[in-house]
């Protein structure tokens, strides 16, 4: 269907989407479209106007057969609406079909994080002997001060550092620029990388690698895998596993959600009440320090 190039377009240009954001939008629109063809039994020639509730439903119908994560499949719908929204105001169509559809309610699960102390121990873990290990150093520091996203840390340039105000600007989700405070240890750790980083490269990136280029996205999952193994025996404990190690500690201590949303590049306070958690005893205790009549004699 030509209108999901035109669509993939709009994103891309208009909403400024990230590549990785267009390409998943493409994956579930082109998985979608290809159900319908086959469904409607046209081949090749499937026009918006074919796109109706009961191919919708048969969608998700097929998903679940399929077994596939209520996550996933809330996703492809809220791809579907996008989509279709488009369309409608496009003038490809004249009603809005997925607005009927019913979105599986999501499940809740809680990322993995590291406690206060297994942190500390993780940002010891590396050998600070070598550049290498500094750098690994400067790159768990500033994860857990931070809360950035893997993308956001591997995208960083040295202007992007301001190590006397310390502060580090981000580039978020949909190109959205946010200013990150971090702490005196992280500022510490990646003066000690900068004074080697120099003998490494003359290029922007702030974290490269041995040869001089941009450290990828994939490579510090793979020096986060290592210093976890090192020194825990947890599993599941990624960069984003990091990210929200930050999120929970701020929290635990606390912090206004607000702040911490804004400090995680959140659009939605509910993205961040779902990205963080609280016990019922923390939330007890917080209510008995802030309510003014928390204490009061009966």
């Amino acid at each position: 269907m030509e209108q999901l190039r035109d669509f993939l377009d709009y994103l891309r240009l208009n909403r400024n989407a990230s590549a990785h954001t267009v390409a998943a939008y493409d994956s579930d629109l082109s998985q979608f479209l290809a159900f319908a063809a086959q469904d409607t039994g046209r081949r090749g020639r499937l026009e918006p106007s074919h796109i109706d509730l009961g191919v919708i439903r048969g969608f998700l119908s097929e998903l679940y057969r399929q077994g596939q994560a209520r996550a996933s499949v809330a996703r492809k719908v809220s791809a579907l609406r996008t989509f279709v929204r488009y369309l409608r105001r496009e003038g490809w169509i004249d009603s809005d079909p997925a607005a009927l559809a019913v979105l599986p309610k999501r499940e809740q699960k809680v990322p993995a994080h590291l406690t206060v102390e297994e942190m500390s121990d993780l940002l010891e873990t590396p050998d600070t002997s070598g550049p290498l290990g500094r750098r690994d150093r400067a790159i768990l520091e500033l994860f857990y001060a931070s809360g950035l996203r893997l993308s956001e840390l591997v995208g960083l340039d040295l202007e992007d550092v301001d190590l006397n105000q310390r502060i580090v600007r981000a580039m978020g989700k949909g190109r959205k620029e946010r200013l990150v405070p971090f702490n005196g240890s992280t500022r510490k750790a990646l003066h000690a990388w900068l004074t080697d980083r120099g003998a490494i490269t003359r290029g922007d990136a702030l974290f490269v690698n041995a040869r001089g280029g941009r450290l990828t996205g994939r490579s510090v999952q793979r020096l986060v895998a290592r210093y976890v193994k090192g020194c825990s025996t947890r599993f599941g404990i990624s960069p984003h596993a990091l990210r929200h190690s930050f999120a929970t500690h701020l929290l635990q201590r606390g912090a206004d959600l607000r702040a911490i949303q804004e400090l995680l590049g959140h659009v939605r306070l509910s993205t961040t009440q779902r990205y963080t958690h609280v016990n019922v005893a923390q939330l007890l205790e917080v209510y008995r320090k802030a309510h003014p009549r928390a204490r009061a004699r009966t």
